[in-house]
């Protein structure tokens, strides 16, 4: 793909959703919040879960 194409594609997926967003604030703002949270449990949760197999691969040998 042309480098130029690349960087036009790339800064129209940067300022749309942040336009999009500060012109719909108040409707998107729990919705994106709630996603968030999600998010960061959901990141926890695989966090802790390569511990435990980095735990056990370090047991087993």
């Amino acid at each position: 793909m042309n480098k130029w194409l690349e960087v036009l594609l790339g800064l129209i997926l940067v300022i749309v959703p942040i336009v999009l967003a500060i012109y719909t604030w108040p409707a998107w703002w729990p919705h994106a919040l709630s996603f968030l949270i999600g998010g960061i449990f959901w990141f926890v949760v695989g966090i802790g879960a390569l511990f435990l197999l980095l735990g056990i691969s370090d047991l087993k040998g």
